[in-house]
């Protein structure tokens, strides 16, 4: 082999061995990106009504390009999928509705899921959660593989189906205890958003009213307002992207907002990310509204696990420049005083159990000292008859006359 082909080999030999690191790199980055995105869909899943099963699809290139055509998990469509063809609906998160062809011999969806992923510009490696909330309706949840802050806020929004209901009526707030999912996450109780408009409550499928009083649509604002400027409630937008958004609240819910905003002498959303939807705004708007009515009625019998969740979403809301660093404070109280009352119970239960095994060894420690003394006597009567001759004793008679 001659210098020529020995430099060539080698080079070959660097160059296939750059590619192998190149192609173990990728598949590493894309497991690890594939995980984090099933993780948020998991997590999505966990936080809907147990009462209407759910699944989750991983898109992959024939889901999303040429043919178009999504199949569903075959025990899925057996147990809870209609047993001839028919036509379904996907609502997306902002309550559009898609007609889609469910195929029972090919167990999954045809005409009509095309339009759904070219309108929901679907790729590869995203994340559909489905949610049979209707027998033939999915609400669908979808997470991207390009992730971003909305898809957090979105994630702490859809803490709905779930064990603590906030009701606005307009007049009061109701704290409704409903049942959640199978696993030990879902046992967390988590607060039932208001969303934008009147909740769903799944359970009963009946709508709540938020308030009858709502403004006349959203608008442009005539100028940026300070909040200093605010003297009164009426006085009082709600703004964002240069757009007066009242009317996504009823009344009441203004109202909620605006003593908030008084508190803190500032508009809590102000610092919003620039560039956010306007309905994204307003559900972080309504739920950090609920999550400080919750604080308000919150006991010391609240479950830990509820505010936890109010924390993680409050948490979500911080980051995308939403102002509730006061109602985390006072969550972090509170969790610290339900701490030091939940350890109180505890050292009381355990000085009850220590107490009454006291009593309990100290009757045992009674009848094994009342045991000795009865044997001490006996002992003293043995002595008195020279027990410790008895073996002489007992030689002389076993070897005595008949």
């Amino acid at each position: 082999m001659t210098v020529n082909q020995i430099v060539s080999y080698e080079k070959e030999k660097a160059q296939c061995n750059k590619r192998k690191r190149a192609t173990y790199d990728e598949v590493y980055e894309n497991g690890q990106t594939k995980l984090a995105v099933m993780e948020r869909a998991l997590d999505i899943q966990a936080n809907l009504s147990s009462e209407f099963p759910s699944m989750i699809k991983y898109m992959l290139p024939s889901h999303v390009t040429g043919g178009f055509w999504l199949g569903l998990p075959k025990h899925f469509c057996l147990n809870h999928l209609p047993k001839e063809d028919r036509m379904m609906v996907l609502e997306d998160e902002e309550g559009k509705e898609f007609q889609v062809k469910y195929l029972v011999e090919k167990i999954g969806l045809s005409g009509g899921w095309r339009g759904f992923s070219i309108a929901h510009k679907l790729l590869e490696g995203d994340v559909c959660v489905f949610h049979l909330v209707r027998p033939s309706k999915f609400k669908v949840y979808i997470v991207r593989k390009k992730c971003s802050d909305e898809v957090d806020v979105a994630l702490g929004l859809l803490k709905l189906e779930s064990s603590t209901q906030l009701v606005d009526n307009g007049k009061e707030l109701k704290i409704c205890e409903i049942s959640v999912g199978k696993t030990e996450d879902r046992n967390a109780p988590i607060l039932y958003s208001s969303n934008i408009e009147p909740t769903v409550d799944q359970s009963k499928n009946n709508r709540v009213d938020l308030g009858s009083e709502v403004s006349d649509g959203v608008r442009l604002s005539d100028s940026i307002v300070n909040f200093r400027e605010v003297k009164s409630f009426e006085d009082f937008n709600i703004l964002v992207n240069g757009l007066v958004i009242d009317s996504e609240f009823s009344k009441y819910l203004q109202m909620k907002y605006y003593e908030l905003c008084c508190n803190q002498n500032s508009f809590l959303h102000e610092n919003l990310l620039e560039g956010l939807n306007c309905k994204l705004v307003a559900g972080v708007i309504a739920e950090t509204i609920n999550i400080a009515d919750a604080i308000r009625a919150a006991k010391l019998t609240t479950p830990h696990d509820s505010f936890l969740t109010w924390d993680k979403t409050l948490r979500s809301f911080e980051g995308l420049g939403m102002k509730v660093g006061f109602l985390r404070a006072r969550l972090d109280k509170l969790m610290n005083l339900l701490t030091k009352s939940r350890r109180y119970k505890e050292v009381k239960l355990e000085q009850g159990n220590s107490n009454e095994e006291k009593l309990k060894l100290e009757a045992k420690l009674a009848e094994v000292t009342h045991t000795l003394t009865k044997l001490d006597r006996e002992i003293r009567l043995f002595k008195q008859e020279k027990a410790d001759d008895l073996e002489a004793l007992f030689r002389e008679v076993a070897n005595g006359p008949w």
